[in-house]
Order: structure tokens, then C-alpha cells, then sequence
């Protein structure tokens, strides 16, 4: 498949209202041609009509949408070279695999022919080719989700766009067919913008993460970053459990501070903050326990709740700075309700937060 070269989009001062609702509120953010960005956040968010306008399914009440250096906000979306893979993945039941993904070609006005090689070309790419001449019922989940990505590639968009693609799949195909996304996207080097609200699905497949809440965007950056320095709570709490503490910053130079968290000291990026109390979010990973609750420079603690989850423990555990959710890979001892524990904090996942 010789493709089309992959396009940067780009949105300025984007709004969408529907009446009285704002669905979208003056959002801006660029992704660059040929990287995976995903629009992350809860039911409601904006995410979802913000895909629809790069797809030119929706028209922004106000503000500017380019691809590549095309300004596309009053085209419609057969104008744009951008092609969709839907929820509900939207096969006709009634066409062979084959016909599902030669059904495009065909209705740009390409030949039976040429639109057949190019539906074979394009399920071969999914690895699916030996399955052309059976009906969308005939096949799996997963692969009716390939035979929805091959009818879109065929295309040969510039941007392809995903809204919630693995939420009707079980976990263990999700996070297969998250795989191959992710491997597909960078073989090709297309431009994608994946639409979902789980945390961990956007953390697997993503070179940067846009999470959105209220209809703006809250933060973006890449995984790692907003994993471990979010910006306020609520991007703390979405991208992963997270508990929140109050601690003492004392700031020590221009970048970082010592935090006081209880009875333990830490050295953290201020980023910003002023001297005094601030908030403080620890990952659940990011709590070390020490079983028999001894020493100094511990907080001492007694285990409330424990959960075993297979590859690791879940506890709650009450504090002096209350209590605290914590994840531990130590399965084989597990602590009983009503033991005391010392607790110490790694070196990293923890980070201040705006409240």
C-alpha cells in the first residue's frame, strides 16, 4: 500500500456548542505527522467531539482546523484524507470481508478490480488476508476490529483516527489488539488520534497523551510525564490511583524543595509552588512497607484492608497523615488486617500538585 504522507493536525481556539452546551471550549494543541496521540478523559469530557471534528463528522462553532498545511475546518470529511474506525466497528453484515473493505474504492469510483487488490492489499496488512470470502459474523472480535482498521487504511488517509476502538474486546484481546495498533501505526508511520478513557490503554500505545475534562484540555505530555508529574488533582487521580496528602514545601534552590510528608523528608521538584502547605500525590507503588513497623524515619502504620490481586497485594493502611492506598509485589507473605507496618516512600511517583 503506497500511502499518502502523513499529515500534522493541528487545532486553534477550537470551540463546539450544541444550543446552551459547550462541548468544546476553546482547545488548542498540535500532534506531529506520524506519531500516536490519544485524547484521554471521562464520559463527557469533550474527547470524543473533539475526534469528530478532525473528521469533519462535527463543524467548530469558532477556531481553526489544519491537517498538514491545509486549513480544513469548513471541509467535510470526505475533503479531509482522514478515515475512522468506530466503537462499534460498523461492518455490513450482509458483504464478504472482502467487500466490507473494497467498499470505499469502490465508492470513490475506482474499479471492481483495482478496488479488490487494494481490499487484499489492505487485509494483508492486518494479517487477515485468508479470511476475505467470510461474512463479519463469521469472525471474532478482534478480528472484525482488523478488518474495521483495514477498510480505513485502504483509504490511504493521511490521519486515522480511533474512538474507543477496544471497549467492546476483553481484557486479554485489548491489550493484544493495543499491541498491534501501536506496531501498525509505527510500520506505516501514520498519524493517529485514539480516543479513549483508559488510563492504562493510553499509557500502552501513546507517543503523547491530551487528557481532557470539562471540555478543555487539562494537561498533555508524554506518558511518563503525566504519569509522574500531573499537574493538578484531577489529572493525578486520571491517570492512575493516586493518593493525596498535604506536605510542607521549603524551597532549597530555583527548581526543587524539601517536602515534609509526616515524619519524612523528601526532595521534590517545587515546580512553582510557594513555601508552605501544598498538596502531595503518592502513586500506590510508590509506598514501601517495612512489616514490623520498626526503625526511624518510617511512618508507622496498621493495615486496615488487604487484597489479593494474583501479581500483587492491595492494601489500605491508616496513618498519622491518613490513610493510603498501597500496591505491593510481595504475594507470598501477605499482611493480615490489623498488623502494624513502618512505611517509607521511593524515589519516585511522588510529586506536588496544584489543588
Amino acid at each position: 500500500m503506497s500511502g499518502r504522507r502523513a499529515a500534522r493536525i493541528e487545532l486553534s481556539r477550537v470551540t463546539k456548542q450544541y444550543g446552551a452546551v459547550t462541548a468544546v471550549r476553546d482547545v488548542s494543541f498540535t500532534i506531529a505527522a506520524g506519531s500516536l496521540v490519544t485524547l484521554l478523559g471521562p464520559s463527557g469530557c469533550g474527547k470524543t467531539t473533539t475526534l469528530r471534528l478532525i473528521a469533519g463528522l462535527e463543524t467548530a462553532t469558532a477556531g481553526r482546523i489544519f491537517i498538514g498545511d491545509d486549513d480544513v475546518t469548513e471541509l467535510g470529511a470526505t475533503d479531509r484524507s482522514v478515515s475512522m474506525v468506530f466503537q462499534s466497528y460498523a461492518l455490513f453484515p450482509h458483504m464478504s470481508v472482502l467487500d466490507n473493505v473494497a467498499f470505499g474504492p469502490r465508492a470513490s469510483g475506482r474499479s471492481r478490480r483495482e478496488a479488490g487488490d487494494a481490499a487484499r492489499e489492505a487485509l494483508a496488512g492486518v494479517g487477515l488476508a485468508e479470511l476475505a470470502e467470510r461474512l463479519p459474523s463469521e469472525l471474532s472480535g478482534g478480528q472484525q476490529q482488523r478488518v474495521a482498521i483495514a477498510r480505513a487504511l485502504v483509504l490511504e488517509p493521511r490521519v486515522l483516527l480511533f474512538d474507543e476502538p477496544l471497549s467492546n474486546l476483553d481484557a486479554r484481546l485489548r491489550r493484544q489488539m493495543r499491541e498491534e495498533i501501536r506496531a501498525l501505526q509505527q510500520r506505516l508511520g501514520i498519524t493517529v488520534v485514539y480516543v479513549t478513557h483508559d488510563q492504562e490503554e493510553a499509557l500502552g500505545v501513546s507517543d503523547r497523551i491530551i487528557v481532557m475534562n470539562d471540555a478543555v484540555v487539562a494537561q498533555e505530555g508524554g506518558p511518563r510525564d503525566l504519569y509522574e508529574a500531573p499537574d493538578d488533582v484531577f489529572v493525578a487521580g486520571f491517570m492512575g490511583e493516586a493518593n493525596r496528602v498535604k506536605g510542607v514545601l521549603k524551597r532549597v534552590d530555583d527548581r526543587n524543595g524539601a517536602v515534609t510528608i509526616g515524619g519524612l523528608t523528601r526532595t521534590l521538584p517545587h515546580r512553582g509552588l510557594a513555601d508552605g502547605t501544598v498538596d502531595v500525590a503518592i502513586r500506590p507503588e510508590a509506598i514501601l512497607i517495612a512489616p514490623d513497623g520498626a526503625g526511624d524515619g518510617v511512618l508507622r502504620g496498621t493495615v486496615r484492608q488487604a487484597a489479593y490481586l494474583g501479581s500483587r497485594m492491595e492494601y489500605s493502611i491508616a496513618c498519622e497523615i491518613g490513610e493510603l492506598f498501597v500496591t505491593s509485589p510481595v504475594v507470598d507473605a501477605p499482611l493480615a488486617p490489623g498488623t502494624a507496618v513502618g512505611l517509607t516512600l521511593a524515589a519516585r511517583g511522588i510529586t506536588l500538585i496544584r489543588p
